[in-house]
């Protein structure tokens, strides 16, 4: 597999990571999405260490995301008071 990926895929979680940092729905979706792509990167290159860290990434953006999630419920309930 061509070293071009690598860089794509960080590129990829550098840009989920921004719109994440800008409160923007998407951030979290393209950076879990980028986890699944680094998994099957892993796979593909058998770089099984890639897919430890995948996992781990996806676990803070995932947390990261409910925790965002629930404060922005809680500013629509206390905005609606």
């Amino acid at each position: 597999m061509s070293q071009w990926w690598s860089w794509l895929l960080t590129a990829v979680g550098v840009f989920g990571i921004y719109l994440a940092g800008r409160k923007s729905k998407a951030g979290w979706a393209v950076g879990l999405g980028a986890q699944t792509l680094w998994i099957a990167y892993a796979v593909a290159t058998r770089q099984w260490g890639f897919i430890v860290s995948a996992l781990a990434y996806g676990w803070v953006y995932g947390r990261n995301w409910l925790r965002w999630h629930h404060e922005q419920l809680k500013e629509r309930t206390e905005g609606e008071s």
